[in-house]
């Protein structure tokens, strides 16, 4: 039996083959900065798409992407700026979210919410 943390590595993986078939280009898999991490770090164009990947099980009373709090936000805003100031990058930054929820037939179901929030100003 699949433990969360498989069912997790499962998630990210189908989330970064999506993308690949969608044109982007993966830069980094859960890439850190001290203890902020960031899922997926993918490219498409001149845009970074910095992704954080939400998974749950069908019937789940909370939808995956409503489990990206503003602590969460944070984070992914300040790895994000980590990580551009390390790789000296000079692009376009946007935050995404993608859902998979595993079905009851053991299919997923992926979505993918492009600019799925913008940084704080009180980060």
């Amino acid at each position: 039996m699949a433990t969360n943390n498989d069912f997790g590595q499962d998630s990210e993986e189908l989330a970064r083959t999506y993308l690949v078939q969608k044109g982007y280009a993966i830069l980094d898999s859960n890439w850190r900065s001290g203890h902020k991490e960031i899922d997926i770090v993918a490219l498409k164009g001149n845009t970074l798409a910095i992704v954080e990947v939400k998974a749950r099980k069908q019937g789940s009373l909370l939808a995956p992407e409503d489990a990206v709090d503003m602590k969460k936000i944070r984070n992914l805003v300040h790895a994000a700026q980590s990580y551009v100031i390390s790789h000296n990058l000079n692009t376009d930054v946007r935050f995404d979210i993608i859902s998979v929820i595993k079905k009851e037939d053991g299919n997923f179901e992926i979505e993918h919410m492009e600019d799925a929030f913008w940084p704080p100003t009180n980060v």
